[in-house]
């Protein structure tokens, strides 16, 4: 099993990355990814990542089960604790979304 890290902004590379209203249990960031980048394969241990698309549209890749998610503007999706999960944008411009997580300690275990 993976060890989950706490900061997993070294792990992929994207456009832009600003955090909001972080507290203990909770926090929203906000990405943008170009047509090319994702979130790499990953779970939480404990927290939601709930997504809301401001701009663009992305696909969520989802296992156990296997499913595939398409968001558009104004669209959202929850994943739940310890589903893996892997996130692409899903057009062909920058996509801007917000990821809600919590309610509890975050982690991002990487799947291997």
């Amino acid at each position: 099993m993976t060890e989950g890290v706490k900061d997993a902004s070294a792990l992929y590379e994207v456009e832009r990355r600003a955090q909001y209203g972080a507290r203990p249990g909770f926090r929203i960031t906000e990405l943008q990814i170009s047509p090319s980048q994702k979130v790499p394969w990953h779970y939480h241990s404990n927290i939601h990542d709930t997504f809301y698309v401001v701009e663009g549209a992305l696909r969520i890749f989802l296992q156990q089960p296997k499913e595939e998610v398409r968001l558009a503007r104004g669209q959202t999706f929850s994943v739940p604790p310890k589903r893996p999960h892997l996130v692409t944008n899903g057009g062909d411009t920058s996509a801007v979304f917000l990821v809600l997580q919590g309610i509890g300690d975050y982690d991002f275990v990487p799947l291997t």
